[in-house]
């Protein structure tokens, strides 16, 4: 569920940069009263902590295809 979350966070904050680099329109600044204001810090900060997260999917092994291969061993 973590990871998810985190994977959810990841996806707006880079939508996010999309809009800063085309438009130059960052709208988590917009929505929360600029890009210095303590709400907008703090999601900020979510964002990166959810890219931190994020980091350990590389070294994971993917849940569903381990139980697959694990069923293909007993069959």
């Amino acid at each position: 569920m973590m990871d998810r979350i985190a994977l959810f966070i990841l996806l707006l904050g880079g939508l996010n940069w999309g809009l800063v680099g085309l438009f130059r329109f960052d709208c988590i600044a917009w929505a929360f009263g600029g890009s210095a204001s303590i709400i907008s810090r703090l999601i900020y900060i979510l964002v990166a902590l959810s890219a931190v997260w994020c980091i350990s999917l590389f070294f994971r092994k993917n849940e569903i295809v381990e139980r697959e291969q694990q069923q293909h061993r007993f069959d």
